[in-house]
């Protein structure tokens, strides 16, 4: 689905790949995020753009939609298409935050 499609509101499962860094941040496979959007990942490009190096380590339940994608060879790059903003709170924030902060504190330590 492209631009243009149905809004997609409230939460939705996804399937995390094991191993990939969206699961090490959730520590578990099957997770449910909160959406607010009408666009989704082009499936037209996915074989494409898996083949150059993009993981896609999140999906629908169904392998329809793309939820997560992550860089081969790169450090913490993590994509998504839900809003972990939405669940994010000073004190407790949410995985894929903690875990980015994480590694830029490590890069950035040497």
């Amino acid at each position: 689905t492209e631009k243009g499609g149905s809004m997609r509101l409230g939460a939705y499962p996804c399937v995390l790949e094991v191993p990939s860094l969206a699961y090490a941040a959730y520590s578990t496979r099957h997770i449910s995020e909160r959406h607010r959007h009408r666009y989704e990942f082009n499936n037209h490009f996915r074989e494409q753009l898996v083949e150059s190096g993009l993981r896609t380590t999140g999906l629908s339940p169904d392998n329809r939609l793309v939820e997560i994608v992550e860089l081969e060879n790169h450090p913490w790059f993590v994509g998504c298409q839900f809003h972990p903003e939405f669940k994010s709170r000073p004190r407790d924030p949410h995985p894929l935050f903690r875990d980015l902060v994480k590694a830029a504190l490590e890069f950035a330590v040497g």
